[in-house]
């Protein structure tokens, strides 16, 4: 049966009147979100959400802060690692890491790029080898954001390296504090370090480390990151609300300078909405080029 948006709006309110305080430890208020169903509407009801239209949660954010109530963060590696559990990964999987997903008890890295090979993830080098009842992990990836304090890592790896290089590849969930495993700052010229290279020598996993199909991770990993795509367009609605109060300002006694600068950004605006709305079920230029005008 559907629900409205009005209905649906009633009811978060009425749930965050009875809920919500400012004064709530933020992984307490996490786990009210979780076993409501609150914090993932979108999800299923079985796995910490509501079952609703992802086309609604722009109404239900819209009331929490309404009353400064804070949401589930919906965007980041741990999110992206929370959708593909989701698609791909058994009960198992689901019930060890979603909940502690939406609580922010766990950080995710992404570990897929390497340095001999670059953009070309099919490339990838670094092995999982079967050896008696575990995968044993040996290679090099670069480029991974917060490797250094991260929990989990989300991994392709190398299966078999005599099928053709996309259909040799398979996709882990692995323990970041694994035995083997060694983070070192990437330093850029500003002194800083927000990536690593991260090294694997003989790092033993389980085997439900193995989310999806052996040897069809590459199939996984594009699926996620067609969603870290997407998620950029997944604000459609948000955007377009958006849109529609700054274009209300243009009725307002503006300066000239002013009216200058409202109408450059109501035209960057909308250029990030329509390419949004022009992701579709596969990765694509056009929502590569969004990724990168986001930032």
């Amino acid at each position: 049966m559907s629900i409205s948006e009005e209905q649906v709006r009633n009811e978060v309110r009425a749930w965050l009147e009875e809920n919500w305080s400012p004064n709530l430890d933020l992984v307490e208020w996490r786990l009210k979100l979780a076993d409501s169903g609150w914090g993932m509407a979108n999800w299923p009801a079985e796995w910490y959400g509501r079952d609703l239209p992802v086309s609604l949660v722009p109404a239900i954010d819209e009331e929490f802060n309404r009353i400064g109530a804070l949401t589930i963060p919906k965007s980041g590696i741990r999110m992206l690692a929370a959708a593909t559990i989701l698609n791909h990964g058994s009960d198992m999987h689901k019930e060890k890491f979603l909940k502690r997903i939406i609580t922010g008890e766990d950080v995710w890295c992404q570990l897929f790029s390497e340095p001999g090979s670059g953009s070309d993830l099919a490339g990838a080098t670094t092995k999982a080898v079967m050896v008696g009842n575990k995968w044993v992990v040996n290679g090099q990836k670069v480029w991974c954001s917060g490797g250094r304090y991260s929990n989990w890592g989300i991994l392709m790896a190398r299966t078999d390296p005599n099928l053709p290089k996309h259909r040799g590849i398979s996709f882990f969930l692995i323990d970041m504090h694994s035995d083997g495993i060694e983070t070192r700052p990437l330093r850029q010229m500003t002194g800083e370090a927000e990536f690593d290279e991260v090294f694997f020598t003989d790092v033993s996993l389980p085997q439900t480390a193995l989310l999806g199909p052996l040897n069809g991770g590459w199939h996984v990993g594009m699926d996620i990151l067609t969603k870290e795509r997407g998620s950029i367009g997944a604000g459609a609605i948000t955007m377009q609300r958006r849109l529609d109060s700054l274009q209300s300002l243009a009725n307002k006694e503006l300066s000239h300078d002013k009216r200058q600068q409202l109408a450059q950004l109501l035209i960057k605006g909308k250029s990030y909405h329509y390419l949004g709305q022009r992701q579709g079920p596969a990765a694509s230029v056009s929502s590569s080029l969004n990724k990168f005008v986001k930032k």
